[in-house]
């Protein structure tokens, strides 16, 4: 590497975590934010395991084949403060403020996703200690369980600059709501609170293929926890498909994103 790429590689680095630093203070304004953001995704895993009854079709102990499942599921809980931040920027004319200033462009925008993904490391270490709570144990040894847990990561830095790109293109906070109804067909629409064998035929199928319910299985297989695997191609090669599905949405939309972002910066 060139002595100039290593300095532009440099400037983008420390623009970046300058943007992280910024979007991390807003934590301590927000507070009670990102305690609804943390304590959500516990409400439901409560409310499914002892009150709706999660599992369905399921062989085994229905805690250890939801917490997995809920795991996966909060990756994709959490987008619309993403999404609120980003619009609120672009119409606040903050955008216009770091445009005047000597920064790389895609800073901002790589700020804003470390930011979350330290806050979707947060989340991740409040349901696995409620899920210990609850009795749900992984099986398989510590490194497998680290390898699930960068699965599930994976999967939020894929939804992440999904959520950013839908927010240039909604542009307006009031927008948000409606954006982000996307989300939850595609988080029930999934393997996280039943098996699909337990599903019609056609639903089944549907679900399985769908790229939470990839990760879920394979971070299932991973923990050792029931559902791990129903025989068909998707839920054998799920941890393939929990790679190239954030992978492909990643190659899609942070390009998209960048690009956007330039064309507002102009």
């Amino acid at each position: 590497m060139s002595t100039a790429t290593a300095g532009r590689v440099g400037w983008a680095l420390t623009d970046s975590w300058t943007m992280t630093r910024r979007e991390l203070a807003r934590w301590a304004r927000q507070p009670v934010q990102v305690a609804v953001g943390l304590v959500f995704p516990v409400m439901l895993l409560l409310m499914f395991n002892y009150l709706v009854g999660g599992g369905s079709g399921v062989d085994g102990d229905n805690t250890e084949f939801l917490v997995p499942g809920m795991l996966a599921l909060t990756m994709a809980f959490g987008l619309e403060g993403t999404m609120l931040a980003v619009t609120q920027d672009l119409n606040k004319g903050v955008i216009d403020r770091f445009r005047s200033m000597p920064m790389v462009p895609g800073a901002v925008l790589a700020g804003r996703n470390a930011a979350d993904m330290l806050q979707s490391v947060a989340a991740l270490a409040v349901m696995t200690g409620v899920g210990y709570a609850l009795g749900w144990r992984w099986h398989n040894g510590t490194a497998a369980a680290l390898a699930a847990l960068g699965l599930l990561l994976l999967l939020r830095f894929a939804m992440l600059w999904a959520g950013i790109q839908l927010a240039m293109v909604a542009g307006r906070p009031e927008m948000v709501q409606a954006v982000q109804i996307l989300v939850w067909p595609v988080g029930f629409l999934s393997n996280v609170f039943a098996s699909p064998e337990s599903m019609p035929g056609w639903l089944g199928a549907v679900v399985e293929w769908n790229p939470m319910s990839a990760t879920a299985t394979a971070v299932r297989g991973l923990f050792g926890n029931p559902g791990g695997s129903t025989g068909t191609w998707a839920a054998e090669h799920a941890e393939l498909l929990a790679v190239l599905w954030p992978v492909a949405l990643s190659a899609v939309f942070l390009p998209l994103a960048v690009r956007r972002f330039a064309h507002l910066s102009r």
